[in-house]
């Protein structure tokens, strides 16, 4: 989807920022967080329940293939989602610059008063930028839509697929040369250091504080498999 802002233009202030990041990254960390840790949930719990190793495995393996199928269809709906009600927006507003102009430059002067212009220097700063971008300025001030961080469906669609499957390999790895008699110990260990290393390079990528973002993933990771644990157990032995 094209957006409207710069068209091709260079800013003269034209410098990286973390946000711009977030559409990928998001979909990224998403993507190998819930590989990581929903495979191996699922294949703790069929291991508390008395699965023997083949089984065990092969619904790690089911588990990969249907999970990163369903963040690919979730994100690619979702994002999509976005787009259209963006572009639902460019529609409207450049229909509404085109049906009521001088309303339409009202509404941007009362923008920049309410964020402290003078009446007098608002409407010049409208003017001025109504004269250069109309629409722009009304996508930008009034919407809040910019072009720093585009929606791109398929973008997201293949990279939550991809890093859903190889968060997944971790467990799964490690579950295929674990002893059954240690397979939690083993999977839970490997599990917990792949969040953890993933939640600290996300929050680097990212700009935020590693520390926060790795003890909340590793957290999160210890009650999803307790819980899945617990529940595989109770329903082996009622089996």
């Amino acid at each position: 989807m094209v957006r409207p802002l710069h068209h091709g233009i260079p800013s003269a202030h034209d410098e990286p920022h973390l946000s711009g990041r977030a559409g990928w990254l998001r979909a990224a960390v998403m993507g190998a967080n819930d590989g990581i840790l929903s495979t191996a949930s699922l294949i703790v719990g069929v291991a508390a329940g008395a699965g023997d190793h083949v089984t065990i495995m092969l619904a790690g393996i089911a588990g990969m293939v249907a999970g990163a199928l369903s963040m690919a269809a979730g994100e690619y709906v979702s994002v999509s989602s976005q787009a259209d009600v963006e572009l639902a927006d460019i529609k409207r507003e450049r229909a509404e610059l085109h049906r009521n102009p001088e309303g339409e430059l009202d509404e941007l002067a009362a923008i920049y008063e309410t964020r402290g212009l003078q009446p007098g220097l608002a409407r010049q700063v409208a003017e001025e930028l109504t004269e250069a971008d109309a629409l722009a300025a009304h996508l930008r001030d009034e919407i809040g839509l910019t072009d720093l961080s585009p929606p791109r469906p398929l973008q997201a669609a293949v990279v939550s697929a991809l890093t859903f499957a190889a968060g997944a390999m971790v467990p799964l790895v490690v579950g295929a040369i674990a002893p059954l008699d240690a397979f939690t110990i083993w999977v839970g260990a490997a599990t917990l250091l792949a969040l953890g290393t993933l939640g600290a390079l996300g929050a680097q990528a990212g700009g935020a504080p590693k520390l926060r973002a790795t003890v909340r993933v590793m957290v999160w990771g210890v009650v999803a498999m307790a819980v899945t644990s617990a529940i595989g157990a109770l329903v082996g032995a009622a089996l």
